[in-house]
C-alpha cells in the first residue's frame, strides 16, 4: 500500500507544480539559469562518454564480425542503430539520472530541512512550481540537444577509433552509417528524451521536497532519486518501445 501512496503523492505535487504561476518572468528567468546548471553543465560528461562508447561499440562491433561474407560497412550501420536507438537516448539519461537526479533531489531535500520551503508557502508562494517547474521547463528542452550532440560525438568516436585501429575504412563507416538509415529513429529517440528528462527531473524533486530529517536523510533522498529515476527510465524504455516500434 505504500507505493500507492507514494504514487498519489507524487500526482498531487505534480499538480501543484502546473498551477499558474504567480510572475512568469521569474520562472522565464530561473528556467535560463537551470538550462545552465542541468544540462551545459553536463555538456563535459556527454562528450567524454559519448566519444569513448562509440569506439568501444565499433572496436566491439568489429571483434564480432569475423567472416569473409560479413561486409565492413555492418561495423558502422551497427554503431550508428546502436548509438541512436539506445546508447544516447537511454544509457546517456540513465547516467544523467545519476548526476541531475542527485544534484536536483540534494538541493530541494536541503531546502527543505532548513526550512527554506516552508517560508516560501509562508509567503504565499507555490513552492513546489517555483522549485520545481523551470527544472522541467530547463530538462525537457535542453535534453534533446545533449542527445543530439552525444549521437555525433559517439559515431565520431566510432570513426576515428575504427580507421586508426585499422580495423574500418573511412568510406566503409561513413557508408555504414547512411545505409537504410530511418528518419524515424532520431524522432524515436528524441520522444524517449523528453519522457526520460521529464522522469528524472519529476521523480528526484519528489524525493527532495518530501525530505523529513536532517543531512542524512537528504543523502538517502539523493540515493533513492537516483535508483527510482533509474528504475523509471528502464520501465517507460520498454513502454515506449513497445508503442513506437512494436
Amino acid at each position: 500500500m505504500n507505493i500507492f501512496k507514494h504514487i498519489g503523492r507524487f500526482f498531487l505535487m505534480i499538480r501543484q507544480v502546473f498551477h499558474k504561476p504567480e510572475k512568469a518572468s521569474i520562472y522565464f528567468k530561473q528556467t535560463i539559469k537551470e538550462i545552465d546548471s542541468l544540462g551545459l553543465d553536463s555538456l563535459g560528461i556527454v562528450v567524454i562518454l559519448s566519444i569513448f562508447m562509440g569506439a568501444v561499440i565499433v572496436i566491439q562491433t568489429a571483434f564480432g564480425i569475423d567472416s569473409a561474407w560479413i561486409p565492413l560497412y555492418l561495423i558502422g550501420f551497427t554503431a550508428r542503430e546502436s548509438i541512436i536507438l539506445e546508447f544516447s537516448p537511454t544509457i546517456l539519461c540513465l547516467i544523467l539520472a545519476g548526476k541531475v537526479g542527485s544534484h536536483i533531489a540534494s538541493e530541494i531535500g536541503t531546502m527543505r530541512v532548513t526550512e527554506q520551503i516552508d517560508a516560501l508557502e509562508i509567503m504565499g508562494v507555490n513552492s513546489a512550481g517555483y522549485l520545481i517547474m523551470p527544472k522541467l521547463l530547463a530538462a525537457v528542452f535542453i535534453f534533446p540537444f545533449l542527445v543530439i550532440i552525444s549521437m555525433g560525438l559517439a559515431m565520431f568516436g566510432g570513426w576515428a577509433v575504427g580507421v586508426s585501429a585499422g580495423v574500418i575504412t573511412t568510406s566503409d563507416f561513413v557508408y555504414g552509417l547512411q545505409y537504410d538509415f530511418k528518419p524515424f529513429n532520431i524522432t524515436y529517440a528524441l520522444i524517449k528524451t523528453v519522457f526520460f528528462a521529464f522522469i528524472i527531473v519529476s521523480v528526484s524533486a519528489y524525493c527532495g521536497y518530501y525530505t523529513k530529517g536532517g543531512s542524512l536523510e537528504v543523502g538517502k533522498s539523493s540515493t533513492q532519486a537516483v535508483v527510482y529515476s533509474s528504475i523509471s527510465i528502464l520501465l517507460f524504455n520498454l513502454l515506449i518501445t513497445q508503442l513506437l516500434l512494436g
